[in-house]
């Protein structure tokens, strides 16, 4: 894909936003070339709702107590995103499994506050993962962006950054550092798929000319 096509995004959340709001930022900016066709939300209250409606984005509510399978939940989803002309799907924050039709292969992101394999898997989320980081005394952690496959935080690797854990950190001032990272690798990710830049060889990622 050239990377003067503009890319357009549908984006899951599932609470505040922040991450929604730092792609929204990027591309007000200028440094991201893209368009956010959709925001999905599971919670009809979170914020994160609101940043999009103030950037006049479409959304669409899809609450997962109303569907008994992952499956079900995750067709749903899809036909709010076929709504629209999408090119990447972006996990932001988003707290239920997305089951990705093989159509969507190689075509859906998440990032994790952690380095995978490290602090990963079902219930490790925001501030679970910095304080199972702390906890375990490793003295660096960070953020890792990565193609989503249908199990919680795998999938091909396509971009870490990492933070120092100080002796006197706490999960909140340990989120703070990696969330700065988070700001730059996510954008960073999505302008390399925009580039054609991503090659998935045997599960892991090449990047082109990088």
């Amino acid at each position: 894909m050239p990377a003067s096509k503009t890319l357009n995004l549908a984006i899951l959340i599932s609470g505040s936003g922040t991450t929604l709001q730092n792609i929204i930022d990027r591309i007000n900016d200028n440094s991201l070339n893209a368009r956010i066709q959709i925001v999905v939300c599971n919670s009809p209250d979170a914020y994160g709702i609101k940043r999009a409606e103030q950037n006049s984005i479409p959304t669409a509510i899809v609450q997962h107590k109303g569907h008994n399978q992952t499956e079900t939940f995750s067709n749903r989803i899809i036909k709010e995103i076929e709504k629209y002309p999408v090119d990447l799907i972006i996990l932001a924050g988003f707290l239920h499994l997305f089951k990705i039709p093989d159509s969507y292969t190689g075509k859906v992101m998440n990032i994790h506050p952690g380095l995978i394999p490290s602090f990963c898997g079902k219930g490790y989320y925001g501030h679970h993962v910095h304080k199972a980081a702390i906890d375990s005394g490793v003295k660096i952690s960070g953020c890792t962006v990565h193609f989503v496959d249908n199990e919680y935080d795998r999938g091909p690797i396509i971009i870490q950054r990492t933070v120092h854990v100080d002796t006197d950190d706490t999960p909140d001032t340990l989120a703070q550092k990696v969330f700065k990272e988070e700001c730059i690798a996510y954008p960073d990710a999505i302008r390399l798929f925009a580039e054609g830049k991503l090659i998935v060889d045997e599960g892991k990622v090449r990047i082109l000319n990088h």
